[in-house]
């Protein structure tokens, strides 16, 4: 496990979620006072909607100035645009309508009333990164005439994990989790239904400044086990992420059960 990877164990699912909104909120604060805008890459799952209900319901959620804010997603379901599986739907449900955001910003991966096929979509959103990594380039007080990035700055990106360790919509020993060379894949016959979606590479993800793995409920304990003792990312996808300053896991108690006992030290207080 490498230096920069912190672990934060919670007491419940409760106690998790509104941790983790308390410091979405106060990372956001504090890159808009430095930089002026802030990128959250979202997650959906079960923690991770319910940390973006618990954002809405902070006293202090009216501190962030949410129209300087830009979302992404991390995956998304191939399906109808109002469906109610798909993250953005989800996020919106829970944050994104509830407060005051440039629709600029808000960059939602397409769906199947969109393109005619996944991999479409994933080039779509390739294309769309780009274009807003030139306009951040473009914006750049130190920009030195370099070419712009392929990606946009991400300073928070959010992670939920699966039972079976998959994070985004790259699992175990599919095509996607083993992607080197792109930003975005599109998954067929993914084991999780629906079986079409799209998803952020290991490389993409890994691009971000910050990546938080959330995580609740015992169903999980083996695979944050399994991840945080190093295995490998092609069969355990959840070891793949390394943020460039920072991994936190925040997990409760009850998915932290197989944590090994010489890692606990690194509890992020």
């Amino acid at each position: 496990m490498i230096s920069n990877v912190r672990i934060n164990i919670h007491p419940s699912f409760d106690v998790l979620a509104a941790t983790n909104a308390a410091r979405l909120i106060t990372k956001l604060l504090d890159v808009q006072n430095e930089r002026g805008e802030a990128t959250v890459v979202l997650t959906g799952g079960t923690v991770g909607i319910a940390t973006l209900k618990a954002v809405v319901e902070s006293p202090a959620c009216a501190a962030v100035d949410w129209a300087k804010v830009n979302f992404w997603w991390g995956d998304e379901r191939f399906v109808g645009s109002d469906d109610e599986d798909r993250n953005a739907v989800q996020a919106s449900a829970a944050l994104i309508a509830q407060i005051q955001v440039d629709p600029a910003r808000v960059h939602r991966m397409g769906s199947a009333d969109d393109f005619a096929d996944v991999d479409a979509a994933a080039a779509d959103y390739v294309r769309e990164l780009g274009a807003d990594a030139v306009r951040e380039h473009n914006l750049s007080d130190d920009s030195d005439g370099s070419p712009a990035p392929a990606l946009p700055r991400f300073d928070v990106l959010l992670l939920g994990i699966g039972p079976d360790a998959h994070i985004a919509s790259l699992f175990p020993e599919m095509a996607g989790v083993r992607a080197t060379d792109g930003y975005v894949v599109g998954v067929v016959n993914s084991p999780k239904p629906p079986p079409l979606r799209t998803s952020l590479t290991l490389p993409a993800i890994n691009s971000a400044q910050e990546i938080w793995l959330v995580a609740a409920g015992s169903d999980k304990a083996g695979a944050v086990g399994l991840a945080l003792a190093g295995a490998n990312p092609v069969q355990v996808p959840a070891a793949g992420p390394h943020g460039r300053s920072k991994t936190l896991w925040l997990i409760d108690q009850d998915a932290a059960a197989e944590i090994p006992q010489q890692l606990i030290f690194r509890q992020d207080r």
